[in-house]
């Protein structure tokens, strides 16, 4: 079964940080500058944190995934005008 995900990341050096948003933009919807929605499943997130850990520097890079409600509602504020497909916002 799959679970959402907030995958978020500060990369220091540019060519890590282009190959880290490369990998990402295959594996989950883009959202801003470093933070991607991804569904996954538990052996997916597995792989995931094993393909990063890879791609990263762990002294100079912070990788970040978090989980999310399963209810899949997203409050945006502010200028948030996208919305990825299949994610349904909930505007308080």
């Amino acid at each position: 079964m799959k679970a959402p995900y907030l995958v978020c990341y500060d990369i220091a050096e540019p060519n890590r940080l282009a190959r880290v948003y490369r990998f990402m933009k295959g594996r989950g919807i883009h959202l801003q500058y470093s933070v991607f929605y991804c569904s996954m499943t538990w052996t997916q997130l597995v792989k995931l944190k094993e393909d990063l850990k890879a791609l990263i520097n762990e002294r100079e890079d912070d990788v970040r995934i978090y989980p999310l409600p399963s209810d899949g509602k997203v409050t945006v504020l502010g200028c948030g005008d996208r919305v990825p497909e299949g994610v349904t916002i909930f505007i308080e």
